[in-house]
């Protein structure tokens, strides 16, 4: 079982009150690509990503996937839905394999009920992915293809960026298709565009990770 402490939704709490909450709290494995689970199911859980990666998405109107967010470990998911008592609003599907955390909804009802704090902790973080949500579905309404790509590569980058002698790795395996889905355009374009930012010195690329090289050029591109 991972060390609850380490979670920042459980920070607040004391050590005589993480060893409280932890019978509450189940580990499960899930390989990738598995289903966690889809919108509309009925939200019984809320989930914390322990290791690996989680994609949430929606469908668009012409039936593509869309790339709302990657939950990376230690952030939770499904928060809302569960604490609402509304379906899941979207999808939720594994980048690799992963273990997760999760909490059924009587649980996390009666842990919140016990530590109030938490609820206020919950609230910001929903309300920071809610916009980050927004803001991804508004770059796909209204920027140009480039300027997402730029913009999803910082912001990634400041999620899961490490400094190296290259410039900045993107801690994180990302194919065409995942850059395609998140941002909402083809994987042609996905990796067009790519192979363009590569021969402007812009990114690179080092065990299979992207590297950002020149962030100056990726930000002025995004702007």
């Amino acid at each position: 079982m991972v060390d609850l402490s380490k979670i920042p939704f459980f920070s607040t709490l004391s050590t005589s009150e993480i060893k409280e909450i932890s019978p509450y709290v189940m580990s499960v494995s899930v390989r990738k690509k598995d289903v966690i689970f889809s919108e509309g199911d009925p939200s019984e859980w809320l989930y914390i990503v322990a290791e690996g990666k989680v994609k949430i998405t929606k469908l668009s109107q012409e039936g593509k996937e869309i790339i709302l967010e990657v939950i990376h470990p230690m952030d939770f998911f499904g928060g809302l839905a569960v604490i609402r008592g509304f379906p899941y609003p979207a999808n939720a599907i594994a980048m690799e394999d992963t273990k997760l955390l999760k909490i059924s909804r009587s649980s996390l009802m009666r842990v919140l009920d016990r530590f109030p704090n938490l609820m206020y902790c919950m609230a910001q973080q929903v309300g920071d992915r809610m916009k980050e949500s927004h803001e991804t579905l508004k770059n796909i309404a209204l920027e140009r293809v480039e300027a997402r790509i730029a913009s999803l590569l910082l912001k990634l980058a400041d999620k899961t960026g490490k400094k190296g002698g290259e410039g900045v790795s993107i801690e994180m395996k990302l194919t065409k298709q995942d850059i395609a889905e998140m941002v909402g355009t083809t994987v042609e374009t996905s990796i067009r565009t790519m192979s363009k930012f590569r021969k402007m010195g812009i990114v690179g690329e080092e065990e299979g990770k992207i590297v950002i090289k020149n962030p100056e050029k990726l930000k002025a591109l995004w702007d």
